[in-house]
């Protein structure tokens, strides 16, 4: 007898602050719970952020697009990668920056490789 109460005491929930209902099977949702943009931390700075991220990339005048096309095009990179180097660095490339546009041609063949899902 006492060896039937020992086994009931043990598939007893410990915790009933969040009881499992009957016919539950224990397992994870099946759907996930909303998550904001924002993450879980909190709202904090997000909007500067996101404010900040449109005016980086803001569609800057046709002659501005065309020059970095051009540039790109010499460089072997894409216009994409051309501003982002602009932006990140704060600087444009030059013919003589051979080790950056190899480290930026390496990344594009990572990427192609391990693409972010």
């Amino acid at each position: 007898m006492l060896e039937i109460a020992c086994k009931n005491a043990a598939s007893q929930p410990e915790s009933t602050d969040d009881p499992i209902s009957v016919g539950h099977n224990g397992g994870p949702p099946l759907e996930e719970e909303h998550r904001p943009e924002w993450g879980d931390a909190g709202i904090g700075n997000y909007f500067y952020w996101k404010a900040a991220h449109r005016a980086a990339w803001h569609n800057p005048s046709p002659g501005i697009v065309a020059f970095r096309i051009r540039k790109a095009e010499r460089l072997g990179i894409t216009y994409e990668e051309y501003t982002l180097e602009i932006l990140e660095r704060g600087r444009h490339l030059q013919i003589e920056d051979v080790e950056r546009i190899a480290e930026i041609k390496r990344a594009r063949s990572r990427r192609a490789v391990n693409p972010r899902s």
